[in-house]
């Protein structure tokens, strides 16, 4: 594979062995030396807020760094984390991984700041203005393929999707290619079925409090239905105590609930065509290069427009 964007060691994540025993032990503040880097891309709510305090929470020699679009909600996730854990080292970058610029930029100023990068979390993702069918969705309600129609939202749901400033399509730049240029390896979760500010805003809140009881009700029967972003973050925490030459590549590592809400992680084997993911990664070096030349081109255009109006 071509070197990506943030060329340092670094250990992609989701990443997984055996668990680490944890020491209660008053917090002290690691040595740049021993302290793990960890960058969590969306880290200012949902399930990467709530891995940020599981890692917090449990492990001592944890940097954190929240790589975020917005700031202003950054710095409240930050204060959010401080109030909990006041000798964390808990940094922030401003990052839209939407924008090839910010990505790239961001990227620059990680090389800069930091020796290395231990984990990447690769959490950042839209859903804009997404579309129920209210009609599928009373008949899945009432089907016995209830518990797949929320798992997966198959048949319910569609998006706007609009072109971004970099003529991409906005999902897809944000959900997948922004993350391409910043990771050479990485693993796949599944969160489960989560309640996050992303999932409330596909329905209006009156249906929410209709059908809460029964996704709870739901959820006796199945692993699938975390609901929490505490619970979703179950993987992506057990991957930080893992190491990635014992992982699966073509695993997919699902945070999974008991009915009695024990949560643990179980891999399952993903359906890939080896021939279309070489077919898929050779398109994404393709287009990077081909964005990464426009902007030379552009800044090129920008500084000579420069020179112009000097002279």
């Amino acid at each position: 594979m071509a070197p990506r964007e943030l060329d340092l060691p670094l250990k992609l994540i989701p990443s997984a062995s055996s668990p680490r025993k944890l020491l209660s032990v008053q917090r002290k503040q690691p040595s740049a030396d021993m302290e793990k880097v960890v960058i969590v891309t969306g880290a200012n709510s949902g399930i990467g807020l709530a891995l940020c305090e599981r890692l917090l929470a449990e492990h001592i020699q944890v940097r954190l760094c929240l790589a975020c679009r917005n700031m202003q909600r950054a710095k409240a996730a930050r204060s959010a984390l401080l109030a909990s854990h006041s000798e964390a080292l808990v940094d922030l970058l401003q990052l839209d991984v939407g924008s090839v610029q910010s990505v790239l930029a961001a990227a620059r100023e990680l090389k800069a700041r930091y020796k290395r990068i231990d984990f990447l979390y690769l959490n950042a993702g839209i859903m804009p203005n997404p579309q129920v069918d209210i009609k599928a969705f009373f008949k899945g309600l009432f089907s016995r393929n209830v518990i797949s129609m929320f798992a997966t939202a198959e048949g319910l749901l569609t998006q706007q999707d609009h072109l971004n400033s970099d003529g991409l399509q906005e999902v897809f730049a944000t959900n997948l290619f922004g993350h391409f240029l910043l990771g050479l390896f990485s693993s796949v979760i599944c969160p489960g079925l989560v309640m996050t500010n992303l999932t409330y805003g596909i329905l209006p809140s009156c249906f929410w409090t209709f059908i809460m009881p029964i996704m709870w009700l739901i959820r006796i029967f199945t692993n699938t239905f975390t609901l929490t972003p505490h619970n979703g973050a179950e993987s992506l925490h057990w991957l930080f105590l893992q190491t990635p030459e014992s992982l699966d590549p073509r695993a997919k590592y699902h945070s999974l609930t008991s009915g009695l809400g024990a949560n643990y992680t179980e891999p399952r084997p993903m359906d890939i065509d080896d021939s279309m993911c070489e077919v898929l990664y050779e398109k994404l070096l393709e287009l990077e290069k081909d964005i990464r030349r426009r902007l030379t081109d552009q800044n090129h255009h920008h500084f000579n427009d420069i020179n112009v109006c000097s002279n």
